[in-house]
């Protein structure tokens, strides 16, 4: 269990662990903690804002480790939906090209899990914040460019199936950082042959960080400024 850092401790350096709501963006999460704070915070990686949990903030001296706390591996828990496909691989998008699915078996799903563990080669979503031609990819999809981005290495150690509740399959991923899951979504439907998008993710780890230890920005602010219903969130 997490020793939570008081704001004194914070001015020196320390980390605070978040946990993001759903709908939020990261920064939205992160600000909301700073300005409670009222401390400078760096954070180590984001997420969408349709994914919930595990968020890695540092401050004082603790900003030179920020680079550190982003190469840690990551551990997520999510639904992929089966029988469909997003452009954004997640519900950000509508989704589209309806397929049947209702002919896999619980089997086929568990055999397709192990082309995808170890080090793989992963697309990334055109909506995403990679950088292309010096613009992010999701600015040029939206203006309706036809963007391709080259796959890279990344590494998933685990892709477990946990419950199986057509069309949808719930699983556990642990995987290298850089890991879009998202993409995952999108692959592991394309395998098969049914389509699928990521319809709920939660970042539960960050390397020996767990997001049981996390709190959300309200419950920060309820920790540091108790009853204090005037402090803003």
């Amino acid at each position: 269990m997490q020793v939570l850092p008081q704001i004194k401790e914070l001015k020196k350096g320390g980390v605070i662990l978040i946990d993001k709501p759903y709908k939020w963006t990261s920064f939205d999460a992160i600000n909301k903690v700073k300005i409670t704070a009222r401390v400078k915070i760096g954070h180590a990686g984001t997420l969408d804002p349709l994914a919930t949990g595990l968020l890695i903030c540092c401050t004082g001296e603790f900003t030179k480790r920020i680079s550190e706390y982003q190469r840690l591996p990551k551990e997520y828990t999510g639904i992929i939906h089966l029988g469909a496909s997003t452009p954004t691989y997640d519900l950000e998008s509508k989704p589209e090209n309806e397929q049947p699915f209702e002919h896999i078996t619980e089997a086929q799903i568990l055999d397709a899990t192990k082309q995808f563990i170890g080090e793989i080669m992963q697309t990334p979503p055109i909506h995403s914040a990679i950088k292309k031609d010096g613009e992010r990819a999701y600015d040029l999809a939206r203006a309706g460019v036809d963007v391709k981005l080259q796959p890279r290495p990344v590494t998933i150690t685990a892709f477990e199936i946990t419950k199986v509740a057509l069309p949808e399959v719930h699983f556990r991923v642990a995987c290298s950082t850089g890991t879009y899951i998202r993409s995952l979504a999108n692959d592991f439907g394309a395998a098969l042959g049914c389509g699928g998008y990521l319809q709920e993710l939660r970042r539960t780890k960050i390397g020996e960080f767990d997001a049981e230890d996390a709190l959300t920005p309200e419950q920060w602010r309820n920790y540091w400024f108790p009853g204090d219903e005037k402090k803003p969130l």
